[in-house]
């Protein structure tokens, strides 16, 4: 019998998921496995917890649709208050919250929102957002037109805009070919460089994720970095756009990264750990003074999906953060997150482990094919796809990614798990990739000649 459903890709095959309970999803056949990067980085509280499920159906029977072009909705307006209570101080007070589907939505609600910002302001020459290179920031046209990552871009680079993009900050391969902290975090200065020579009149925003997530796989700065794009932006009157649909709602041990280094951006995006999967949920939270111009100008936002701010989403969403309150889990994130580094650390004993970094519970292994130079795999090799297979025969989930060196080579396997994770758990982990990373080591040395591991 043929199949119906159009999958992410025809050339696997994929297993059926049937259920999820904890930080496990089992399939139709009876498999179990341990939800290692919550998907994609997703879910927070783990599967199938009843109470968020109870909220969802009660909602539902109560109200399960309105447009927002006709009403407003009590779950909506709670839900914006509590996430406006865990924004930094200066996006508090008369900060406002705009919900999304996801995070491709929340990227081009805050392209919009940039833009007519600054023709309320009446400054229409701004237009362009500038994004860093080997970046990524959602599906859509928009999103991906900030997006830098070429193998992303590529296929439809002729449907795209290019506005500039500058060096990512990747202190284990600094494109610039420097060292933290004698480099005085000179790629910062990369967007002032780039101001320099294309001119700021026309720009309307600066968008990057305060911690790389996915294209170069759980990337955190040095301190001084977002400190000096923050000052960059606000000597030149850019929008400062913080994407922390991976990193936020708790992910690395704040509520949002930005707070590790006491940077207040103009907007902050959320998405994926916000509803923990329960519900296709994201947004946009705008500082007071994004907001007030428009609502003192025009009066209205010239945007809108046809689901935002769904209810039954929302009432997911409070339902999970109810569950984080109670079971304190936001401050349990960076006591797990020592552990889980903690377990894959004694992974760089292997010759082709090249770094393990993160932060919280946002982490990643990234291979290489000689320690020393930190050449990477070719791309054909499809390393983190070997060893994510292989790690999943042994039950375990992981999110395999190539491109973190090149935009073309370079491969990283990311971790995410919920934040209910146990010690067992991580051990469980620990065991499966150090299985499979010895075995690939040893077929990678025996395909050189048996050069002797470095340690």
């Amino acid at each position: 019998m043929s199949k119906a459903f159009f999958p992410r890709n025809f050339l696997k095959v994929y297993p059926q998921a049937a259920r999820g309970e904890g930080c496990f999803i089992f399939t139709s056949e009876g498999k179990r496995y341990l939800d290692a990067s919550g998907g994609a980085a997703v879910v927070t509280i783990g599967h199938g917890v009843e109470e968020v499920a109870r909220a969802m159906a009660e909602q539902a029977r109560t109200l399960a649709y309105a447009h927002s072009s006709q009403f407003e909705s009590s779950v909506a307006e709670k839900l914006a208050r509590r996430i406006l209570a865990l924004v930094p101080p200066g996006m508090q007070g008369r900060g406002r919250v705009y919900f999304t589907s996801g995070g491709s939505e929340a990227t081009e609600t805050a392209l919009k929102l940039a833009r007519q910002y600054w023709i309320e302001r009446g400054d229409k020459k701004r237009f362009r957002v500038i994004s860093r290179k080997q970046s990524y920031h959602g599906a859509t046209l928009g999103a991906l037109s900030v997006s830098g990552n070429v193998r992303r871009r590529e296929p439809f680079a002729p449907m795209l805009a290019e506005w500039g993009h500058v060096v990512p900050c990747f202190c284990y391969r600094c494109p610039l070919g420097l060292t933290y902290p004698e480099c005085n975090v000179d790629c910062a200065d990369d967007l002032e460089r780039l101001l320099e020579s294309d001119g700021s009149s026309d720009v309307a925003a600066f968008i990057l994720e305060p911690v790389a997530g996915a294209t170069l796989g759980a990337v955190a700065p040095p301190d001084g970095y977002l400190q000096r794009i923050a000052e960059i932006c606000r000597e030149r009157g850019i929008l400062l756009i913080a994407d922390e649909v991976m990193s936020g709602m708790g992910r690395t041990g704040r509520p949002f990264a930005v707070d590790h280094w006491g940077v207040t951006p103009d907007m902050i995006l959320f998405g994926k750990g916000i509803a923990s999967g329960y519900a296709p949920l994201g947004g946009v939270i705008a500082a007071g003074h994004i907001a007030e111009a428009i609502s003192g100008g025009s009066g209205a936002f010239l945007h809108g999906f046809t689901y935002n701010a769904h209810p039954v989403a929302c009432a997911a969403g409070n339902a999970v953060l109810d569950y984080i309150e109670r079971e304190n889990l936001f401050a349990g994130v960076e006591a797990r997150g020592r552990d889980l580094r903690a377990s894959l650390e004694p992974l760089k004993r292997f010759s082709i482990v090249g770094d393990v970094r993160g932060k919280g519970l946002l982490m990643a292994i990234e291979f290489v094919r000689d320690k020393a130079t930190r050449e990477p795999f070719p791309a054909d090799m499809h390393i983190a796809s070997r060893i994510q297979e292989d790690v999943l025969e042994a039950g375990v989930m992981t999110y395999p990614i190539q491109g973190c060196a090149d935009d073309m080579r370079g491969d990283h396997i990311l971790l995410a798990p919920p934040f209910t994770i146990t010690t067992p758990m991580i051990q469980t982990l620990a065991d499966a990739l150090t299985r499979a990373i010895a075995e690939l080591e040893r077929t990678h040395l025996a395909g050189r000649g048996g050069v002797p591991a470095a340690h």
